[in-house]
């Protein structure tokens, strides 16, 4: 995102990786918290007719639907916390005329160029192999993909600059076809600037779905504007395979670790509400976690004493935000050594991986990839289950 991100430190099992996030982390709060053609579009491999709409089976923020005039209609239902309308985009090819009384910001398809402001892009790009559409990104040291960094070491992505020290004029004369967002707020900031100067926008808002798979099938928004329906299409059916697959291995498993997360900010314990992303996915790796209770999906704030009471006793410790070792964290608060995990050396980060320039990879590559995050959470709770797996994105703090 353009703006500076301004929402609340998120320190979980699974957090939002993007080059704000990251900068969170590292420098405010350790414990913050991862179209289309113009005449066809498949659900599966299933030709759709004129006003049907794309199959999206796990996520709640967009939809994809084909016009009959070959005009196609993205819908972003909720662009940011607390939105009230949505967002529309009209997708078409340059033969199609765009009728005026239509609503919605127009966008030539397919896209060549790109300009992404979130580490959370860069997967779907990857994936889609157009890893060559990305021409400038705010803040590229944060960019982990050993692709990527390729075309960066290459001087083929432009540093655009982070927050108020964005370089639109840079950004202009780099003339992209679209720069794909996110927000926090109402706020569309520097967004409109761009959008007057005829550069359009659009608002990814992957980040607000509460269901592991929901967040990864944002990579057939990606797709649809590149024409690349078919190829999100297999590449979602196998990261839902493997998840889905992960995920039954646990059904027969007796026990189920009682499992705490999060870290103190000042004097705020934040963590995973009952029904939040992170949630989900501790569930999902047969994990019992303590505040599974609770209906909220988004992130409690909590007093120590709250959190002492409920997880004193706790099995695993699973996301402390940006902590490397329990020396580390006895030293920002020695309080954390009451907690039985701690004494069993039994807490897990999720930073054991790192690009080169310092970029967090679970942070990047986390959103598309729930499956090896799920796998990663059975090992921890159930080693006998995937006894041949290595952990990837996490590591056992000592």
């Amino acid at each position: 995102m353009i703006a500076p991100e301004k929402r609340k430190p998120e320190s979980t099992v699974f957090n939002r990786p993007n080059r704000f996030h990251l900068r969170l982390i590292y420098h405010l709060l350790p414990a913050i918290l991862l179209i289309l053609t113009c005449c066809s579009l498949k659900q599966n491999v299933k030709e759709l007719s004129a006003n049907d709409t794309t199959y999206i089976r796990y996520a709640k923020g967009f939809e994809i639907t084909k016009l009959p005039s070959g005009i196609v209609k993205v819908t972003v239902k909720k662009p940011y916390p607390g939105a009230t309308q949505p967002l529309i985009y009209l997708l078409a090819p340059d033969s199609v005329t765009i009728p005026s009384d239509t609503i919605g910001t127009l966008i030539r398809t397919p896209i060549k160029k790109i300009i992404c402001t979130s580490t959370t892009h860069i997967p779907l790009l990857d994936y889609l192999d157009r890893t060559d559409a990305l021409i400038g990104f705010p803040g590229l040291n944060y960019i982990s993909s050993p692709a990527m960094r390729n075309r960066i070491d290459k001087g083929e992505v432009t540093e655009l600059g982070i927050d108020k020290n964005m370089n639109l004029e840079r950004l202009i004369m780099l003339q992209p076809d679209l720069v794909m967002a996110y927000m926090v707020a109402a706020d569309f900031g520097q967004f409109k600037k761009i959008e007057e100067l005829g550069i359009p926008v659009v608002i990814n808002s992957e980040y607000l779905e509460p269901h592991p798979l929901g967040r990864a099938e944002w990579i057939k928004f990606m797709a649809v504007f590149f024409n690349l329906q078919d190829k999100a299409d297999s590449v979602f059916r196998f990261i839902e395979k493997e998840y889905i697959n992960s995920s039954k291995l646990i059904n027969h498993t007796a026990s189920r670790p009682l499992v705490m997360s999060g870290v103190m900010y000042r004097d705020t314990w934040f963590a995973p509400g009952g029904r939040n992303y992170g949630a989900r996915l501790l569930a999902d790796a047969g994990c019992q976690y303590v505040w599974s209770d609770n209906d909220s999906e988004e992130f409690l704030e909590l007093s120590y004493e709250a959190v002492l009471e409920k997880a004193a006793a706790a099995d695993l410790w699973i996301g402390v935000g940006g902590f490397s070792s329990l020396e580390e964290m006895e030293r920002a608060d020695q309080r954390y050594t009451r907690f039985r995990p701690f004494q069993n050396r039994q807490v897990y980060t999720y930073n054991s991986r790192k690009g080169p320039t310092g970029g967090n990879e679970y942070l990047e590559l986390g959103y598309l990839r729930p499956d090896i995050i799920l796998k990663d959470l059975i090992k921890i709770a159930h080693p006998d289950v995937l006894p041949d797996h290595v952990l990837y994105f996490y590591d056992r703090l000592k």
